[in-house]
């Protein structure tokens, strides 16, 4: 199923509670929707695009409005507040951007409405389609019986449904290879080794869970044949990722490993560079508990000094190609990016 739909309010698999349980939520108000993606109950670049999409329309059913420009003005406040949930993730504030600039064209309250429902769905179903192709070319980077280590998760949960590095997997498992994956658990709230794990089980693809800490020893005795990971903003100079991710690149590197990153258009934010972005810093509970859901066993002293930030920037150069809805993408990325940024602009 989808990981994010419409029904009457945003509805979504609330990600925070698996493996253990799965649940479908339903966001009725826009402060619900804002608390699901701040708790990461829904996270994800794609996803989270679709998510700030749905808020537009979420918002515009959210109460009476005495007429168009009222329910206009509103729109415009309940975008900003959504938009300052997660700052690294580009694709939210595409999601955003797209509903609200629909939503605007509208001449009555219930067109309003439609405008922007319409355009939340079609953001959606184009997701799925773009990461169909996504998958579909980076599958021929694979060979039959490739080891490929992934980071964090880029799979169907991610995503509104497929998955762009799962989705890469699980398109070459679909044409007969036979794949294994190992997987990372990736702070934060080990979505790697939560949800990554899950999806892959489910699909019955063969798949092996390391701590982050051990992904240069699987390198080094050869277990890893490629790296696909997905993204979160990819600009200039560097691809933001999950925490951990540039760790992974340079060990990458180190032992000669194609380091694949598998990402739509509309995660490229192209004339930022890596300084100008601004990397979330997670709540510190996340590190001083087993499970920030529960809160019940510390595993670290309550009062020492946290730094948690949820993201990191992995430099280019330590890119092999980037996996795109057009196609893959070699370096010099400089020349190359420019030409795919142009599709249906």
């Amino acid at each position: 199923m989808r990981s994010i739909f419409w029904s009457d309010g945003v509805a979504l698999v609330d990600q925070t509670l698996l493996p253990e349980e799965f649940k479908v939520i339903t966001c009725k108000t826009v402060d619900e929707l804002i608390d699901a993606i701040k708790r990461l109950a829904v996270r994800g670049a794609p996803a989270l695009e679709a998510a700030g999409a749905y808020g537009i329309a979420l918002a515009s059913y959210e109460k009476d409005f005495k007429d168009v420009e009222e329910l206009k003005n509103y729109l415009r406040f309940a975008a900003k507040k959504i938009a300052s949930t997660r700052p690294t993730a580009v694709n939210l504030f595409v999601g955003i951007e797209r509903a609200l600039n629909s939503a605007l064209k509208g001449k009555t309250i219930e067109e309003v409405r439609r405008l922007a429902l319409e355009e939340a769905e079609r953001l959606a179903n184009e997701d799925i389609e773009r990461n169909k192709k996504i998958g579909k070319f980076g599958a021929e980077l694979l060979e039959d019986g490739d080891t490929v280590l992934t980071y964090c998760n880029a799979g169907r949960l991610a995503t509104v449904d497929y998955g762009t590095a799962l989705g890469v997997i699980r398109s070459a498992v679909e044409r007969g290879k036979k794949i294994r994956v190992i997987a990372c658990e990736t702070r934060p709230l080990n979505q790697g080794s939560r949800l990554t794990c899950y999806e892959l089980m489910q699909d019955g693809i063969d798949v092996t869970l390391i701590t982050d800490s051990m992904v240069g020893i699987v390198m080094q005795k050869k277990m890893v044949d490629k790296v696909i990971v997905g993204a979160d903003r990819i600009v200039r100079d560097a691809v933001f990722n999950k925490i951990g991710t540039y760790t992974v690149a340079v060990l990458a590197k180190e032992h000669k490993i194609p380091f694949y990153v598998a990402a739509p258009k509309a995660t490229f934010d192209w004339n930022k560079k890596s300084d100008e972005v601004e990397i979330e810093e997670r709540p510190k509970e996340e590190l001083l508990y087993c499970h920030i859901s529960c809160k019940k066993k510390l595993i670290a002293p309550k009062n020492v000094k946290v730094f948690n930030p949820a993201f990191d920037a992995t430099p280019l150069s330590y890119v092999t190609a980037i996996i795109t809805e057009y196609g893959v993408i070699y370096p010099p990325y400089d020349e190359n990016v420019p030409r795919v940024l142009k599709f249906n602009e």
